[in-house]
């Protein structure tokens, strides 16, 4: 069996991992985005009165 096979049904190649073929996906980097001060605050909010919520 093939190593590597292209499906041209839906543009993804597919890797063979024992006996089953897993698409080859990459995870984008993700943006870095800064919350301000506002949403600093409801974040130590959030750590201080509702921690559960954080996980």
């Amino acid at each position: 069996m093939e190593k590597y096979i292209y499906d041209n049904s839906n543009g993804l190649w597919y890797e063979l991992h024992g006996e089953y073929y897993l698409p080859c996906l990459v995870i984008p980097e993700e943006e870095v985005h800064t919350i301000g001060i506002w949403g600093r605050k409801h974040q130590q909010y959030l750590r201080e009165y509702r921690p559960i919520i954080l996980l």
